[in-house]
């Protein structure tokens, strides 16, 4: 939520199963989130979003994820992207 989506292509390497990153990965635990961010600044993560915007949604925030670029660029090794 609030940022880009990515559809990769697994390259199918074993040393990894076979397998790599289905998500961002959590920086916040859901508690974390739920203490740390508040409802206005979900609504201002998420502006020009499609999404849910109140209060039994802020575990899923952006603040909540690592950055997905950065999640990419460490996988890269791993998938081919073929959109995003």
């Amino acid at each position: 939520m609030g940022s880009r989506s990515y559809i990769v292509r697994g390259l199918g390497h074993p040393e990894s199963f076979h397998s790599c990153s289905h998500g961002a990965g959590r920086v916040m635990s859901r508690a974390e989130a739920k203490r740390r961010v508040s409802l206005e600044d979900h609504v201002l993560a998420t502006a020009g979003v499609e999404c849910r915007k109140d209060a039994d949604v802020i575990d899923e925030t952006p603040a909540a994820y690592k950055p997905i670029d950065q999640v990419m660029r460490a996988q890269r090794d791993l998938v081919e992207i073929v959109q995003l």
